[in-house]
């Protein structure tokens, strides 16, 4: 089945669907107060879409207390050819989210039309009123708003394969919220639909052509020199963001959802810019090497199925945890699914649209909850070096997070 794919085994070809998605509010810092939205219907899915009225998904409130500023950027990189379309230039469009002073002006729009219709239709949904209501979604982060002072760190966010950049926004705006700057990467030719400059949508080639093991090695590779190339537009002499001085080049780190996740290994392995980096539920196409990632924290987080578990179906898991030579976490969240670890449980939830295999057990909220806490703690643990007790074993307040090993 050739549609939205995310990666499971790495023993197994790349295949299911992935789709839509969005999250709920942390139990963390309180946030300022903010407008409330309409309401939209959140019971659980049937046997196929309803038809939500046009007002938008529910977005969760980022949990931190700045307001959230976003800006876009379109980048290209002369030095390298596309790896899935050769004649063309390798491209990304980047979302930059970052603590603002106030978010007076319209908050910014979860998608483009065209890209809610491209995603619903790969799980699908073809109903105009349901691609009505996600292309009707507004974040809870406004464009160009004015930048708080002072440097922050950086966290880059690579989304699962076939899945497009905004499936990362309730993550992406729960750490600006706390103070960080966030690049979230689209990596051309490998989402649903991603809109490029002059009106292009460029769909998921990546998904055609990726067939075997070694060529979701050399995407994860590519993807990770993605990554380094942001780093380079962001911090190199001539920045191609704005706000580039709100960067603290000192505090970079990683993390990523399925392929995503194995990027931020990937560009750990080959960037010491990046300082810590988080795989969510993604097998490692390209191996953690032998010798490590140079005593860099890593956090693994995923499923509590037997795929993540040790000794488990996806072996890279294993290797992973051997090769890792800094503080280290394996995380497992009960009653997860793969998509647990995106936007999509928020989506589904409020759009009714039934997932295409098991249901996960975890509610939306605690979903994204779960996502949100465990991400933004292993991040003010080792870019800001603040004590995170949450990080040295199971609590009661999260007892759906077990924790396979310890390290480091």
């Amino acid at each position: 089945m050739k549609t939205l794919r995310t990666l499971r085994p790495a023993t197994a070809t790349v295949v299911a669907l992935i789709s839509l998605g969005m999250a709920v509010p942390a139990a963390h810092a309180q946030a300022p107060a903010r407008p409330e939205r309409a309401a939209v219907a959140t019971t659980a899915p049937t046997s196929g879409p309803a038809r939500p009225a046009a007002t938008g998904v529910v977005l969760p409130e980022p949990t931190g207390r700045a307001e959230v500023g976003r800006s876009t950027l379109h980048l290209v990189d002369p030095s390298r050819q596309d790896l899935w379309v050769p004649e063309r230039r390798r491209e990304l469009m980047v979302d930059l989210y970052y603590p603002a002073r106030s978010t007076a002006g319209a908050p910014s729009r979860y998608s483009d039309r065209r890209e809610a219709e491209l995603l619903l239709a790969e799980v699908g949904v073809r109903d105009e009123s349901v691609v009505e209501t996600l292309s009707a979604t507004r974040t809870h982060s406004a464009v160009h708003a004015r930048p708080r002072p002072g440097k922050h760190p950086l966290v880059l966010l690579s989304p699962g394969f076939g899945a497009p950049r905004f499936t990362l926004t309730t993550l992406a705006e729960d750490l600006a919220s706390r103070g960080y700057v966030v690049a979230a990467v689209d990596h051309a030719y490998e989402s649903s639909g991603t809109v490029f400059p002059g009106g292009r949508v460029l769909t998921c080639v990546a998904c055609r052509k990726a067939e075997t093991e070694e060529d979701i090695r050399r995407a994860t590779v590519n993807r990770g020199q993605d990554l380094s190339f942001v780093l380079d537009r962001l911090t190199g002499p001539r920045p191609a963001w704005r706000y580039a001085g709100l960067v603290d080049r000192q505090r970079m780190g990683a993390a990523g959802h399925s392929l995503g996740g194995a990027a931020a290994a990937s560009v750990m392995a080959n960037d010491d810019r990046v300082r810590a980096g988080v795989n969510m539920d993604g097998a490692f196409g390209d191996p953690v090497p032998e010798q490590g990632l140079g005593g860099r924290p890593f956090l693994m987080l995923g499923t509590g199925d037997a795929v993540h578990q040790p000794g488990g179906e996806d072996a890279t898991w294993d290797a992973a945890w051997r090769n890792l030579d800094g503080w280290k976490r394996w995380l497992a969240v009960t009653g997860a699914h793969h998509f647990t670890f995106s936007d999509v449980p928020v989506l589904f939830d409020q759009l009714r649209v039934p997932y295409p295999d098991a249901q996960p057990t975890i509610p939306a909220t605690r979903a994204i909850s779960v996502v949100r806490t465990y991400t933004g703690a292993f991040f003010d643990l080792h870019l800001r070096g603040r004590p995170q007790p949450l990080l040295d074993g199971p609590t009661v307040e999260n007892p759906e997070v077990r924790f396979n090993h310890h390290g480091g």
